[in-house]
């Protein structure tokens, strides 16, 4: 469940299952198995750090989604977000700031982000600068909602004819319905 813009993949973080809802950030060791599966996308997290995350940690991320779903949803069509959800998501930069660390490096000085916080506020404020960016992209409004029936994922379209979040999930599902409907009416 990750591969798209980062603020959409942690929208995505509840996926519809046959069973109902299921949140893949439900506890901190759920949080910190999605964390680890793209650490170079996220880069706030030192060695071993999504492993030892705190109740209080996943409740920041809860937040900053809840915040991003809220501003998403009205952006994508064009409409004004709630003021309260762009709030949060610059209150959450705010709480943990990015300043570019010069660093000697190999003969070299190098700069790279840094945030400073608890791992909860260093991702909070990663994934608010990563909503930030994507709200005030022109694509934000190409992001579509998977065309499979009970799937609820987001995905921004690489190909104006994508219409499945996952063509070998939700694309294979869709094919194989439409052909027990055509052989079922014979």
């Amino acid at each position: 469940m990750i591969g798209e813009p980062l603020a959409v993949d942690l929208t995505n973080t509840r996926p519809l299952c046959p069973d109902g809802v299921h949140d893949l950030l439900e506890n901190a060791a759920d949080a910190g198995v999605w964390l680890a599966a793209q650490p170079d996308r996220i880069g706030v997290l030192g060695r071993g750090e999504a492993n030892r995350l705190t109740e209080r940690d996943v409740a920041d991320l809860h937040d900053i989604r809840d915040a991003v779903n809220a501003a998403l949803e009205p952006v994508r069509h064009g409409r004004r977000p709630p003021a309260s959800a762009l709030r949060a998501l610059n209150d959450a930069q705010r709480a943990a700031p990015a300043i570019q660390e010069a660093r000697w490096t190999r003969g070299a000085v190098t700069a790279a982000p840094v945030r400073s916080g608890t791992p909860g506020q260093r991702l909070a404020a990663r994934f608010a600068e990563a909503a930030a960016e994507l709200l005030s992209d022109p694509a934000v409004t190409t992001i579509r909602e998977c065309y499979s029936e009970p799937c609820v994922m987001l995905f921004l379209p690489t190909n104006p004819r994508r219409r499945w979040c996952s063509a070998e999930i939700c694309g294979n599902r869709a094919r194989v319905a439409r052909y027990y409907q055509r052989h079922k009416q014979r």
